[in-house]
This record gives C-alpha cells, sequence and structure tokens, in this order.
C-alpha cells in the first residue's frame, strides 16, 4: 500500500456526549502536515474521547472532522486507512513472537511488508521466537509502532503512548517518533506527561471538562509546567 497523500486535519467545533455529560465540548484546531500536537488534561479531561472521535472510533454529537477537506464520519471506511490509533493499550497477540504479530496484521491489513526491516526500525530483535507476552512494557510499545510503520499513515494518534516507560524507554519512543514521522505526517499525542512530550510536540492544548481552554506553544502552556 502507497504512503498516503499528506493533508490537512481540521476539527471544527466537535462535542461529544455520554448521557448527559458534555466529554468533548465545543473543540476546534487545524494542523498541516507535519504538525505535532499534544493534547494535556487530567484523567476525565476529554483526551480520549477526542482521539477516539479523530480514529472514527465513535462519532461527534455535533462539530466536523475533516482530513483533505472530505467529513471524515461518512467517509470513514475510505479515510480509516490514513489514521493510525495507538491506544494505551496496544493490541498485541501475546501468544504469537514479533514476526508473528506483523505478518497477522499485514494479511489482515493487506500489507506487503518486510518484517525484518520493521523489527530493525523500531529497535526490535529480529529473531527472537518468544511470544510477545514475555515482552517488557518497551518493546511491546516499539512492536504496535511498527503496525504504524506498516500502514504509512498521514495521521497518527497516540493515546497515553509513554505509560508504563521508564525514563529511557520514553526517551527511546521519543526518538523513534521523530525519526519516522517526517513533514508529510500529522502527529497527535494524547498524554499526562507534557515533560517528556514537549520536545517532540511544539504546539498543544490544554482540556479540562471536554474543552480546549489552552491552545499555544507547549514550551509557553503555563497549566503545564513544562520544563525545556
Amino acid at each position: 500500500m502507497n504512503e498516503s497523500t499528506p493533508q490537512d486535519l481540521v476539527v471544527d467545533d466537535v462535542s461529544r456526549r455520554f448521557g448527559r455529560r458534555w466529554a468533548v465540548a465545543r473543540v476546534s484546531f487545524h494542523l498541516q502536515p507535519g504538525a505535532r500536537l499534544m493534547i494535556t488534561g487530567a484523567n476525565g479531561s476529554g483526551k480520549t474521547t477526542l482521539l477516539r472521535c479523530l480514529a472514527t472510533a465513535i462519532r461527534p454529537h455535533s462539530g466536523f472532522i475533516r482530513v483533505g477537506g472530505q467529513d471524515i464520519w461518512p467517509q470513514r471506511d475510505h479515510l480509516r486507512p490514513q489514521i493510525a490509533y495507538f491506544s494505551h493499550a496496544p493490541r498485541l497477540y501475546d501468544d504469537l513472537n514479533a514476526r508473528d504479530n506483523l505478518d497477522v496484521w499485514a494479511k489482515l491489513g493487506g500489507y506487503t511488508v518486510d518484517s525484518t526491516s520493521l523489527l530493525t526500525q523500531v529497535g526490535l530483535p529480529k529473531d527472537r521466537s518468544e511470544p510477545v507476552r514475555t515482552f517488557s512494557a518497551g518493546m511491546r510499545r516499539r512492536l504496535a509502532f511498527a503496525r504504524i510503520l506498516m500502514q504509512k499513515p498521514g495521521i497518527i494518534l497516540l493515546d497515553e503512548p509513554f505509560s508504563a516507560l521508564d525514563p529511557q524507554g520514553r526517551q527511546n519512543l521519543i526518538e523513534l517518533l521523530k525519526t519516522h514521522c517526517t513533514a508529510k505526517t500529522i502527529l497527535v499525542v494524547a498524554t499526562h506527561m507534557p515533560q517528556v512530550c514537549a520536545s517532540l510536540c511544539p504546539t498543544s492544548i490544554h482540556m479540562e471538562s471536554g474543552q480546549a481552554i489552552w491552545k499555544g506553544q507547549s514550551q509557553d502552556n503555563p497549566l503545564i509546567r513544562v520544563r525545556t
């Protein structure tokens, strides 16, 4: 499958509720290819719900999300291959080794892949035969990211990618993302570790009660106390 054509991502007054509670309330932003956005906020602030809307996992109750000018929901079957969603609990086949995981994902997605090259790119041993249930949290994150490289998406959505990683593992993941997120790729990271993510994402949105209450340069955000 060919790499996705670079396209803008426009979030226009998006809201999503669960029952009577608005999990996301009138959030708007515009990202061009190459943009890297950090979304911060406490648990329950709406970060994950917003990412799930962007990933077409759930539908906004109002507002629009557009990729390349196309409304994402009615065009979701067409646009989903361009969007990679990395949840805080990566979906892995625990009883398979790393190479077999890649082969299964490739078959399901219709991709032609070089498993050895992918494992090398994410820093995993190419000949390791142990099932991934024996992998460390960092190794599991790397394997899940190999699936993103396989997909070659135009938009990458990461939900708490640094959780369960030690400081070295976090830095390794940041370097991996910096290497593989090109000028054609839009990266959106939801995190409660802004100090870790600030070097990766120069712009940020801070959310409270579903609302984006601050937007701007990550280093200038007074709400997250980023140290650079």
